[in-house]
């Protein structure tokens, strides 16, 4: 069995982390993970600022690392409809729980980002 390890270089569990650390990848599991199965107008509304072009590529890159399904109904127009998989499942607890984080440290950070803006603009 090989050995993974994200912080070598050419490691694929780098590229994966990567991927499923990304804003938007984040955000569309986080949506999926809340709210369940969802079609693309909904996913595009309910993420506010994501391009058309970035969530067609998150949702691509998503299925094609497993975690999202993508299912359409033989209707016109075309019914397609997003959904996480059993793996993306599995990610629902780590990234509610880094959403959760973000939204509790905001103020800690938004403080240290200002303070860290005042030292360098003194210093230029």
């Amino acid at each position: 069995m090989p050995s993974f390890d994200p912080y070598e270089r050419g490691c694929p569990s780098r590229d994966l982390l990567d991927q499923i650390g990304s804003k938007w990848a984040v955000l569309v599991l986080g949506e999926l993970g809340r709210n369940g199965t969802s079609r693309f107008g909904h996913l595009r509304q309910a993420l506010a600022g994501v391009s058309e072009k970035m969530l067609t590529q998150t949702l691509r890159t998503l299925e094609r690392d497993g975690l999202v399904s993508r299912t359409v109904y033989p209707e016109v127009p075309p019914h397609v409809e997003y959904g996480l998989t059993a793996l993306g499942q599995t990610l629902r607890e780590p990234l509610k729980a880094l959403t959760e984080w973000s939204v509790l440290h905001i103020e800690e950070v938004i403080t240290a980002r200002e303070e860290y803006d005042d030292r360098t603009e003194r210093t230029r």
